[in-house]
């Protein structure tokens, strides 16, 4: 957050969110290895078949996955704070780019809009002051979602007493 609070202004609610990403840097690599050992294996037994065609296609494939997840592990940089004190409420949104959007609100107006379905459980958690809704941790799995609201409408609750 831009800035530091206050001397006077305690934190209620501070939330760092980030996409979740289940496999890790060495897993990523212990994938890799493995699609890259069958396709070597299983091109050069296509290369010796005479269908070396094939061989190309096979050395395609685990580049086209490599540029996948390198453009997922990209997209997973983008990140969402909340900061929640008694007079001001603090959204940050960092793309995956390093963009940076910032609004500061005031608790007391601010609502906490949730939407949820019986399938799916709880898709969509919103900040709505003045009539101007910011979607917040739309990333989130609807569980996390769920925690999320919970925190924040605590947070909000405080912050309005």
């Amino acid at each position: 957050m831009n800035g530091s609070n206050p001397p006077m202004e305690r934190t209620l609610l501070f939330e760092r969110i980030r996409p979740h990403r289940s496999l890790s840097g060495p897993g990523f690599l212990i994938v890799m290895g493995v699609l890259g050992g069958a396709s070597l294996v299983l091109g050069i037994a296509f290369l010796i078949m005479g269908a070396w065609p094939v061989f190309a296609f096979l050395g395609l494939d685990v580049l086209l996955v490599w540029i996948a997840f390198r453009a997922n592990y990209r997209a997973a940089r983008a990140f969402e704070e909340i900061l929640v004190t008694p007079v001001r409420l603090v959204w940050r949104k960092v793309s995956a780019r390093g963009e940076s959007r910032e609004d500061v609100m005031n608790p007391r107006w601010v609502r906490l809009e949730t939407t949820s379905d019986e399938l799916s459980g709880m898709t969509r958690v919103a900040l709505v002051e003045r009539g101007l809704a910011r979607v917040i941790g739309a990333f989130l799995p609807p569980e996390s979602k769920e925690r999320l609201a919970k925190s924040l409408a605590g947070a909000l609750a405080q912050a309005k007493r």
